[in-house]
């Protein structure tokens, strides 16, 4: 239950971080302090997706950490975790089996985009691809927030 709620929390402060680090990043005064935060971010960012510019979303003239299929990611499960945490908490406890079908479901609007990208030569929007994401965000909140 602990691991749980920490993996809640560390998605929500995650999600919060993101803009917050293309904001620093784009200071022209920024202290040596902001633009370290703004580099341990980027680099956390670096470990886990490809952070290609054109793919990525831009607050402040800078590229958000994480592209925007992975912010989707992101964004739906902080979403998915912060609703459960303002609601009431689950009757019951899902099966195993039942979140592997929960998840392949949702990674259907992603595996869609990359099937598309791959076939046609053609990158989705970004936004497409956030939205495509999401989804499979809920997915994983709802599987580490309802599986025994």
């Amino acid at each position: 239950m602990l691991l749980r709620r920490a993996f809640s929390l560390a998605s929500v402060v995650w999600v919060f971080l993101l803009p917050l680090t293309a904001f620093a990043a784009s200071r022209p005064d920024g202290t040596p302090i902001t633009y370290g935060f703004a580099l341990a971010i980027y680099k956390v960012g670096h470990l886990i997706c490809h952070q290609l510019p054109t793919r990525s979303f831009h607050v402040w003239g800078a590229s958000l950490p994480v592209c925007a299929r992975c912010t989707g990611i992101y964004v739906g499960a902080a979403g998915a975790f912060a609703l459960r945490a303002l609601g009431d908490p689950p009757k019951r406890e899902a099966r195993t089996s039942d979140a592997r079908v929960v998840l392949l479901a949702a990674l259907v609007p992603t595996a869609a985009t990359l099937i598309f990208e791959w076939t046609t030569g053609v990158t989705p929007a970004n936004w497409v691809r956030a939205l495509a994401g999401a989804p499979l965000g809920i997915a994983v909140a709802w599987a580490v927030g309802m599986v025994n």
